[in-house]
């Protein structure tokens, strides 16, 4: 026996929100997707976004930058090569200075993006996650689930093995000049 489903009309007026593929909430004000495409322009409006930190070497798409110049956003832009075969050293500093921007509250709302939002963004959320003091097991598993059939051993072996230490002893330092710049003004 069929069963008959009522759908009501959508009116050509009524605004449909798209959010660019592999779009997720990270953390409050911190979101991850794919490279956004103009259709998801109205969404990602919704967001409020103060920036965006952009993984791949490739100019930033010209609509891209018109409509974050129109929303008065800010790009950071890590260049990030996509190949599985990367210079540690090099992909190791890339993710400690998007790190520092990414915690940095001053730049939230923020979308995270690489091409697919598979790869470059899932080592830097899972760097993130680290930070978070997060399991490696849950890093893990929200890594591949972005990532799906295309996970990579080698990204799992460098959030794995990613060193936070510098990391936080700049955020230390941060938080310092905070402290002493507020005591100043008191």
């Amino acid at each position: 026996m069929g069963m008959i489903v009522e759908v009501e009309n959508i009116d050509e007026d009524d605004d449909v929100l798209i959010p660019p593929p592999n779009f997720s909430m990270v953390e409050d004000c911190i979101y991850r997707s794919s490279l956004p495409k103009p259709s998801s322009f109205p969404f990602l409006q919704t967001l409020n976004l103060r920036s965006i930190i952009y993984l791949c070497p490739e100019p930033y798409p010209e609509e891209n930058l018109d409509f974050l110049k129109e929303q008065n956003i800010r790009l950071f832009q890590f260049g990030i090569e996509g190949k599985t075969e990367v210079s540690l050293p090099a992909l190791r500093d890339s993710i400690m200075e998007a790190l520092k921007v990414l915690v940095d509250v001053r730049n939230h709302p923020i979308l995270v993006h690489c091409k697919q939002g598979k790869h470059r963004t899932g080592r830097l959320v899972g760097c993130f996650r680290k930070l978070q003091n997060w399991c490696l097991s849950s890093a893990f598993e929200e890594y591949q689930r972005f990532a799906g059939v295309k996970s990579r051993a080698a990204d799992l072996t460098f959030i794995e093995r990613f060193d936070l230490v510098s990391l936080r002893q700049c955020l230390y330092s941060i938080i310092y000049q905070y402290q002493s710049a507020s005591k100043k003004r008191s």
